[in-house]
C-alpha cells in the first residue's frame, strides 16, 4: 500500500466511525494529508504535532482533542509510510551527528590512551639513551686498553 492509500484508508475509517467529526477534525486531516505531500506553507514541512497545527490553523489542544490525531499516529507507525523528504533528512542529519559523536569519542579516547602512553616510551628512550652511553664508554674504554696494551691482553672492565 502506498502513503496515500494507507491516509486514505485510516482517514474513510475514522469518518465511519466518527460521524460528527468537527470542521476542525477535517482541517487537521486536510494539513495533514498536505505535509505527507510535501506541501508546507508555515511551517519546515516536518510532520510533528506542532506543525500540523500551525499549517492547519488550529490550537494544539485542539490537535491532541481531534480524534484525528490519533489516526494521524496510527498512519504514521505504519512501517511502509514514506514520510516527506524534509523528515528523512532530519532523520538522516540526526543519524550523522550521532555518528559524529561517537566517532569523536573515539578519537579523544585514541588521543587519551596515546598521551598516556608517550611518558612510558620516552622513560624507555630515556634509559636506553642511558645504557647506549654507557656502552659506548665501555667500547672506549676497551679500546684504550688495547691500545696501552702490548701484549694483546684486554682486562674485564667489571666483574661478571
Amino acid at each position: 500500500m502506498t502513503t496515500s492509500s494507507i491516509t486514505q484508508s485510516v482517514f474513510a475509517r475514522l469518518v465511519r466511525e466518527h460521524e460528527k467529526l468537527t470542521d476542525i477534525d477535517r482541517q487537521i486531516m486536510r494539513t495533514f494529508e498536505r505535509l505527507m505531500d510535501g506541501h508546507s506553507a508555515i511551517t519546515d514541512g516536518s510532520v510533528t504535532a506542532v506543525n500540523i497545527a500551525a499549517e492547519g490553523g488550529v490550537s494544539r489542544a485542539s490537535y491532541y482533542r481531534s480524534p484525528v490525531a490519533a489516526a494521524i499516529k496510527e498512519i504514521l507507525s505504519a512501517p511502509e509510510v514514506k514520510r516527506p523528504e524534509v523528515d528523512e533528512l532530519k532523520a538522516e542529519v540526526a543519524r550523522l551527528r550521532k555518528q559524529e559523536r561517537a566517532l569523536r569519542r573515539e578519537r579523544a579516547a585514541e588521543v587519551r590512551e596515546l598521551k598516556d602512553t608517550a611518558p612510558t616510551y620516552a622513560n624507555q628512550i630515556q634509559i636506553l639513551a642511558l645504557r647506549n652511553a654507557e656502552l659506548e664508554r665501555d667500547a672506549g674504554n676497551l679500546r684504550s686498553q688495547l691500545s696501552d696494551a702490548g701484549d694483546g691482553v684486554v682486562r674485564a672492565l667489571r666483574p661478571t
